[in-house]
């Protein structure tokens, strides 16, 4: 078993290795991932008030509207309205803005530019039923179904537009020049006139040549042809297992396999879960099992890999000082799950043992959640966004508007993994053990 993995991890390092490093140093992966990263603490603010106008305690929204008056949960929507109901907006931003910077331009004037061109190409339509009249009528006004999550996909795409329109443009020098003795601040506007006219140019054709189409507004377009698919793929089971999957092999190799994927599949996710946020704030039936946050409630029990209850194995099992010392240093961290100690500190990278729990323990708890939920034995995620650093059972707890069979499950997902990484922790534990006797005699000699 040792040469076969040795093999295959031979096999990883020579033709798996470099084309992960390929996309994971990607510029505009990159950007997509750190710009959808500058908005999740608002989606976070977001969801605090989501929470508490929603906590499942009887007795708590009389109490709360004999404090706040019968507007108090109306008033709770409002921030939540104004993160979540505008994500596509701050991505367009972030988005641009990170990718501006690896190309050294002006990024906050390229972020402006690809929030003018998501504008333009969204539609000024809002569909109003009119009580008098018995019927829906079309007003002006900015649909704000397109500026959230909604949006996501479009909102990507315009920024990726906008910055490569501005890149051309100020590589090609076709840009306005100010003398020196100008301010900064004003040159700098000077010399985006002429790049932005053209993204503004752009953004209107793509608008004015999509509406002659059966599509009418380019959303329409994008939900068709890509989000819907992509979504479909990304919430099934299978997208959920290879995932997990991905993320696993690639921190095998030594590669940050969260942040990787995440630039792939982020806006997936958080589609997924603003789904499911409107649904739940609605009180209708919540669509969908696979979110941004299903990952880290059923195989991020302690960082990737699901290794809090190896840390646990090995601080208070490991016969080996080297496992035992980390063990013991890597519990607190591993609770708020946070494992690099772990993972390359025993090691787990490249380490043809500890690797076969490392990949299969994660794809475990992945098909025993979906499953729970398929089947309503736990209630479907809401929709809230959690910080990654918040200990399992409390994330469960609060990801489903407090539900016990949650924080059950995660116990019974632990208990699952235990079984899976024991084995091989205890063979492990020999070989250092073995290892250590070897040193310490030949110190001795």
């Amino acid at each position: 078993m040792t040469r076969v993995m040795d093999k295959l991890t031979s096999f990883l390092d020579r033709h798996f290795v470099p084309y992960a490093a390929k996309i994971a140093n990607q510029r505009h992966l990159q950007a997509i991932r750190d710009g959808l990263v500058m908005s999740m603490s608002l989606v976070i603010v977001g969801s605090i008030f989501l929470i508490i106008g929603n906590i499942p305690i009887p007795g708590y929204a009389n109490l709360m509207a004999s404090i706040f008056g019968n507007g108090w949960k109306e008033a709770l929507s409002i921030p939540v309205g104004a993160t979540f109901g505008l994500l596509g907006l701050f991505v367009s931003f972030g988005v641009a803005y990170r990718l501006a910077e690896k190309y050294s331009l002006d990024a906050v004037t390229s972020a402006l530019a690809s929030v003018t061109a998501f504008m333009i190409v969204s539609p000024y339509e809002i569909s109003v039923f009119i009580k008098e009249l018995g019927k829906n009528i079309d007003v002006s006004g900015i649909n704000l179904n397109y500026m959230g999550a909604k949006g996501m996909f479009v909102s990507i795409l315009m920024a990726i537009f906008s910055v490569e329109i501005m890149r051309f443009f100020v590589r090609k020098n076709l840009v306005i020049k100010m003398p020196d003795s100008v301010p900064s601040a004003v040159s700098k506007s000077f010399t985006a006139l002429v790049p932005i006219f053209f993204i503004v140019l752009f953004a209107l054709a793509l608008r004015i040549g999509i509406q002659n189409t059966s599509w009418k507004n380019i959303h329409i377009l994008i939900q068709t042809f890509v989000s819907q698919p992509l979504l479909h793929a990304g919430g099934s089971y299978w997208g959920a297992m290879l995932t997990t999957f991905f993320i696993s092999i690639l921190w095998a190799v030594g590669l940050h396999g969260s942040t990787i994927v995440q630039a792939v599949m982020m806006p997936i996710w958080l589609t997924l879960m603003d789904q499911n946020r409107i649904a739940f704030e609605s009180g209708k039936e919540i669509p969908n099992i696979v979110t941004f946050d299903f990952f880290y409630f059923s195989t991020k029990m302690g960082g990737a890999g699901s290794t809090l209850v190896l840390v646990l194995f090995m601080a208070f099992l490991a016969k080996s000082q080297h496992l035992k010392e980390i063990g013991k240093l890597s519990i607190v961290p591993g609770i708020f799950n946070i494992n690099e100690p772990v993972i390359f500190g025993v090691p787990i990278v490249l380490n043809p043992l500890l690797l076969i729990p490392f990949i299969i323990a994660p794809l475990i708890a992945t098909t025993t959640t979906y499953f729970a939920m398929a089947t309503d034995i736990v209630p479907r995620l809401t929709g809230v966004t959690l910080p990654w650093t918040t200990p399992i059972g409390v994330y469960g707890f609060l990801a489903t508007n407090g539900s016990v069979a949650a924080v059950i499950l995660t116990a019974v997902n632990l208990l699952i993994v235990g079984v899976i990484y024991y084995p091989f922790f205890k063979v492990f534990d020999r070989q250092k053990c073995q290892e250590e006797l070897k040193k310490e005699q030949d110190i001795a000699v």
